[in-house]
């Protein structure tokens, strides 16, 4: 009979914590046990699970008594104090935060990338940022057939990004304005924020706080992971990060410049060959991907592909993914699997 294992997910009450419960069922992942762990405030909730309820407990260091996987996405302050118990109490942590993802001897993982770097772990292994994640899993069959020499982004994130609140909060404003009432705002750029930004009809250019160098903390995330994921420690990365008023699925606008020749035709026969990846490529009937088809779907899809004539071995591509499944959620029970 095959191995079944107690696994707990920390952070079960938010979006992606749902989701990764939703994955876990949907992907048959063999669980003997499931404990969902949250704050205080949500210890009395009670959550269906196929067709069993749950209850929600608080989640604390002894939580991961007898825990083989733990599923970490309630932030990084949470990751940070928690994730350590759960290691010691011999789980492995696969955490969907900030917290690790740099430390030199933590593996961080997109499963169609780098799935060998998985074994490295002690104990922790990081899920990266859900830009990064599609951006490399577009990146990744370009670079094995023709070397990349500079990478341009340019991202259009849904707003299921900054969390429920967020959500409620966009669709609250979009009602105020056809009402023609006054608009409020407290989670954009970010809860906390000096100034927040009305989303509803409207783009904000900040994700996170802004670092030292004048990038938000989204847009260096990308650098430093991407480099990191693919192992091209010196790649020249740069990336622009914008929050639309999407409600989930993200987009990018990536140019890619190569080492060497690669036509557009060339591009898409190998993405559409690429695992976890579906090409939607065809002007002359107008497709290309857009949120609404990624929404709900595990994939990352490709399109508007084309040559950037001002530089030599130039494309253009046009990302889209569900930045709550593939780019959190998926991912991480990818990663899990990896070690089953």
């Amino acid at each position: 009979m095959a191995k079944k294992y107690n696994v707990a997910v920390v952070g079960a009450t938010g979006m992606v914590g749902q989701t990764m419960v939703d994955v876990l069922v949907e992907r048959n992942f063999p669980m003997a046990g499931l404990k969902l762990l949250a704050s205080a405030r949500s210890k009395d909730l009670k959550i269906k699970v196929g067709d069993r309820e749950y209850p929600v407990e608080e989640a604390r260091p002894q939580s991961f008594a007898g825990v083989d996987f733990a599923f970490f996405s309630a932030g990084e302050a949470i990751s940070r104090e928690l994730a350590p118990e759960a290691v010691r109490h011999g789980a492995i942590v696969i955490d969907n935060s900030n917290a690790f993802r740099m430390e030199k001897d933590v593996p961080l993982v997109v499963p169609e990338v780098n799935p060998e770097t998985v074994h490295q772990h002690r104990g922790i292994i990081a899920n990266p940022n859900c830009s990064t994640i599609q951006m490399v899993v577009a990146l990744q069959p370009l670079h094995q057939a023709a070397g990349l020499k500079r990478v341009v982004a340019a991202t259009y994130q849904a707003v299921s990004g900054a969390g429920r609140e967020a959500v409620e909060e966009l669709l609250g404003q979009c009602r105020a304005y056809l009402a023609g009432e006054e608009i409020t705002a407290e989670y954009i750029p970010h809860k906390g924020a000096a100034r927040c930004h009305q989303l509803a009809f409207n783009l904000v250019p900040q994700l996170d706080v802004f670092e030292e160098n004048g990038y938000c903390k989204e847009e260096m995330k990308m650098v430093r992971e991407t480099r990191k994921i693919m192992g091209l420690p010196d790649l020249p990365v740069t990336a622009t990060t914008v929050r639309v008023p999407v409600l989930n699925g993200h987009s990018m606008a990536l140019n890619v410049e190569l080492q060497s020749s690669l036509s557009p035709e060339e591009a898409r026969e190998l993405l559409a060959k690429a695992p976890g990846l579906v090409v939607m490529d065809d002007p002359a009937t107008l497709t290309y991907p857009m949120p609404l088809h990624a929404s709900g779907r595990d994939e990352v899809f490709v399109g508007r592909i084309r040559t950037d004539h001002t530089v030599p071995f130039g494309l253009n591509l046009w990302v889209v993914a569900d930045n709550i499944r593939k780019g959190a959620a998926v991912n991480s029970i990818q990663i899990a699997e990896l070690l089953l």
